[in-house]
């Protein structure tokens, strides 16, 4: 229930309003303007924009932990660098060796968040009719905001199952009430429903926005062939990605490229979570939570923000470490093996450097959040291909390998000479993909999501539990147990209690 009656009327939606141009006008800006009752509110054009632009901001929240909390931690990308004095990070370490249980918070500050994110395009949705506006204005709008609620219920579904459906506002305390979970096919249903929408609004509409960041036809194709490819709807996802690859979208000839500030939004960005280094509020810091807690300044470079209990997180495992071949140019620009201390003395822990482009205020980065990439769409046709049927050296095979050149790697064929790069039939090929994948998009939240829906999570991540415990003395004797049912997170125990839903098996 997440405590609606907190946030019905003015609540939901504005938490925040967002001012339109306040930097520069080819950038999605979110900086909090000031506060309105939602009966005053949507009389015109405006507001409307402000409207939309505070749905995209919870963005922010999920980005700078959540999202990649229950995503990349859960995977075998990624884990945690003990930190024996303070243990008040707890329930993050649950989640990435499965122990965590309904009361945690990281996984009730996601499930809030996200609801927060739906309300507030519920209200957009609901109260843009009153507005008088360019029906191509209203059209382009509607498209944004429903984008963005099929994102958050995507990301729902992934993780919890059924869900409550709300696609109207809370006007009262008792509208907080859901009508308990709902199936997952119904959930799946609202998302392709709400995505189907938005690439007609956005066809309809004909506007091409000037601010980078939002939400395009683009985006929308390519999250819902995401949804059909996690659906097994192969021949559906065909024809969403091939318009998606029409598009101007490119592979940029530098990976790093897609991950330093000065690029934000470029070629090969579908949709990025936005941040803006320069303002508190609007500032990412992943740099900080990636670094090791022990390094101090040595891999942020800013003496004046001190590293603990924060930082350590998201830590390369070594077999995300190994998942590289030899020469892969992306090895070096994602991950570090380890740092120089101020001794001058190599310490091998590895962290993540894909973000780390230095600070522009104390503790203020301006990294994005990647959240979906033109690289993606290459892989998820050259999978889906293969799903319809393996051709030897076919389409599927160019375009694996077009990311694979990029990455400075030799092709993957049929008859290769060398066994490594031999691919023989579907199977293989499945596994060539997977692992191109995870080596392509690390980091980015894709890992844990491609697992599962390849069928391939219990094993990989009991197998890779195995070899931690191993490497680390730290682990519980309980940890990596992992089941079909602990694929999914506990529903938050505030919401099981106050809205009577019903709990995940574990």
């Amino acid at each position: 229930m997440i405590h609606y009656n907190k946030y019905i009327k003015w609540g939901f939606l504005m938490m925040i309003l967002v001012v339109q141009n306040a930097c520069t006008k080819d950038f999605l800006n979110l900086n909090p303007e000031a506060t309105t009752n939602l009966d005053d509110f949507y009389t015109n054009e405006d507001e409307v924009r402000q409207a939309v632009n505070g749905a995209y901001n919870i963005l922010m929240d999920l980005g700078r932990s959540s999202l990649w909390e229950v995503g990349e931690m859960r995977s075998d990308n990624t884990s945690f660098q003990y930190n024996t004095i303070e243990r008040g990070r707890q329930p993050r370490e649950f989640i990435d060796q499965f122990l965590t249980d309904a009361s945690a918070e990281p996984i009730a500050a996601f499930w809030e968040q996200s609801f927060i994110g739906i309300a507030r395009c519920n209200d957009v949705i609901n109260y843009i009719d009153q507005v008088e506006m360019p029906e191509e204005n209203s059209l382009h709008y509607q498209a944004e905001v429903r984008f963005l609620r099929a994102l958050h219920y995507f990301n729902l579904v992934r993780q919890y199952g059924g869900v409550p459906i709300r696609l109207s506002p809370a006007e009262s305390p008792e509208d907080a009430l859901s009508e308990g979970r709902a199936t997952v096919d119904d959930v799946y249903q609202i998302i392709v429903d709400d995505l189907t929408t938005a690439v007609s609004y956005f066809a309809s509409s004909g506007l091409i926005d000037n601010d980078k960041g939002r939400a395009t036809e683009g985006a929308a194709r390519t999250l819902l062939a995401k949804v059909y490819l996690t659906l097994g709807r192969f021949e559906d996802a065909i024809p969403e990605l091939r318009s998606v690859m029409a598009m101007g979208y490119v592979l940029l000839a530098n990976y790093r490229d897609n991950f330093i500030p000065e690029m934000k939004n470029g070629g090969e960005s579908i949709f990025e979570i936005q941040y803006l280094g320069a303002q508190p509020a609007l500032a990412s810091n992943f740099m900080y939570q990636f670094a090791p807690y022990t390094s101090g300044s040595a891999v942020t470079g800013d003496p004046q923000t001190p590293l603990a209990g924060g930082a350590g997180w998201n830590i390369p495992t070594q077999d995300m470490i190994d998942a590289y071949e030899e020469g892969d140019l992306r090895k070096d620009i994602s991950l570090a093996e380890g740092y120089t201390n101020s001794d001058g003395d190599f310490v091998a822990i590895p962290h993540i450097i894909k973000y780390n482009n230095g600070f522009v205020e104390r503790g203020q980065t301006d990294d994005n959040f990647p959240y979906l990439r033109y690289a993606d769409v290459l892989l998820m046709l050259a999978e889906v291909l293969n799903e319809q049927g393996f051709a030897a050296n076919g389409e599927a095979f160019d375009l694996l390998n077009n990311v694979r050149e990029r990455a400075g790697l030799p092709a993957k064929t049929t008859g290769n000479a060398r066994p490594e790069l031999h691919i023989g039939d579907q199977q293989s090929f499945r596994e060539a993909i997977l692992r191109e994948r995870r080596v392509e998009l690390a980091f980015e939240n894709h890992r844990w999501y491609d697992l599962v829906r390849s069928g391939k999570a219990v094993e990989v991540m009991n197998e890779h539990g195995q070899r931690e415990k191993q490497q680390k003395n730290t682990i519980p004797g309980n940890a990596y147990q992992v089941t079909q049912n602990r694929l999914l997170l506990q529903i938050p125990q505030i919401e099981v209690t106050l809205d009577g839903l019903e709990q995940n098996p574990q």
